[in-house]
C-alpha cells in the first residue's frame, strides 16, 4: 500500500494507526497489514531471515512481510497468539502455519471440530477454519520471539480495527499467553468493553466474561498456555489441556464440537 492509498508512508510509526482506520473489511485490513514497515528492527529482522533462511528451507521464498490474521471475517472465536515465528509465519505467511506451535495448535483444533485438517503447512494448503480467525498482538517475527512494548504498540491498531471489524460476530476469545493477554485487553477497554478491577490476571483456564456498555453484549476471554515449543516439551502444556480450553471457547462462541 502506498501513502496516497494508507494517509502516509508505510514505514511511518504512525503507518497501522493511518492505514487500520482506512480499512473497511477484513480483507482490506489484511492488505494493509502485510504492507507495513513501522518498526525498523522487525522489518531488518523477518527481511534478513527471509534471505539467510534455515537450511530446511532453502528452496522457500519466504513471505518476510507482517503476517496477516487468517481465518473467516464472521468468526464468532478468535484466537490471539504473540507474533509469527521466524522460519514460521514469517516463511510461509500465514499464522501458526510452518512451525512447532502450529503443529500443535492446529492439531487441536483439528481434533475438536475448529479446522478442516490437522496440519498447516502454507498458504495454499487448503485449510479452513470453521467459525474461528487467529491473530496476534504482534504481525512480525521478532528477535529472539520477543517484541518491544513500543513494537507492539505500534501494531497496536491493526488488533484494534481486526477486533472491531470482528465486533458483530464475535463472541469469545482464546488467548494463547501472557503477553497477548496483556496485549488485547487495553484494546477491548478502548472498543468499549468493561474490564473488571482489579484487571484480570492471566493464567490457563483463566475465565472472564466483559460486558458492553448498558447490556448490550459480553464476550468472554479464556486464557491457555502458549503452545511453544518449551511449554509443550516441558509439559506446561499438552495437547488435552489445549484441546479443552478450545472446547471452552467453541461453547462460550456458539460453536460445534467433537
Amino acid at each position: 500500500m502506498d501513502g496516497s492509498a494508507s494517509g502516509g508512508a508505510a514505514d511511518a510509526p504512525g503507518f497501522p494507526a493511518v492505514a487500520a482506520a482506512l480499512a473497511d473489511s477484513v480483507p482490506a485490513l489484511d492488505g494493509a497489514v502485510s504492507g507495513c514497515r513501522a518498526c525498523p528492527r522487525l522489518v531488518a529482522w523477518r527481511e534478513e531471515v527471509g534471505r539467510v533462511k534455515r537450511r530446511a528451507y532453502l528452496d522457500w521464498t519466504y513471505w518476510a512481510r507482517p503476517v496477516p490474521g487468517f481465518g473467516p471475517q464472521d468468526a464468532a472465536l478468535a484466537i490471539v497468539g504473540l507474533a509469527p515465528a521466524a522460519h514460521g509465519g514469517n516463511r510461509t505467511g500465514r499464522m501458526f502455519t510452518g512451525d512447532p506451535s502450529g503443529d500443535v495448535l492446529y492439531a487441536a483444533l483439528h481434533a475438536v471440530g475448529l479446522a478442516s485438517g490437522p496440519t498447516a503447512v502454507d498458504r495454499a494448503d487448503g485449510l479452513e477454519l470453521h467459525g474461528v480467525r487467529i491473530t496476534s498482538p504482534v504481525h512480525c517475527a521478532p528477535p529472539g520471539n520477543r517484541p518491544s512494548t513500543a513494537e507492539r504498540d505500534t501494531c497496536r491498531p491493526w488488533l484494534a480495527r481486526e477486533v472491531q471489524l470482528l465486533r458483530p460476530t464475535l463472541r469469545a476469545v482464546v488467548v494463547l499467553g501472557g503477553f497477548g493477554w496483556q496485549a488485547l485487553l487495553p484494546v477491548l477497554r478502548d472498543a468499549g468493553w468493561q474490564l473488571p478491577r482489579p484487571r484480570p490476571a492471566f493464567g490457563h483456564a483463566a475465565r472472564v466474561v466483559l460486558h458492553e456498555p448498558a447490556g448490550e453484549g459480553e464476550l468472554e476471554l479464556i486464557g491457555s498456555y502458549h503452545p511453544s515449543r518449551r511449554n509443550v516439551s516441558t509439559r506446561t502444556l499438552t495437547p488435552a489441556m489445549l484441546r479443552d480450553v478450545l472446547r471452552v471457547g467453541a461453547a462460550a462462541a456458539g460453536l460445534p464440537t467433537r
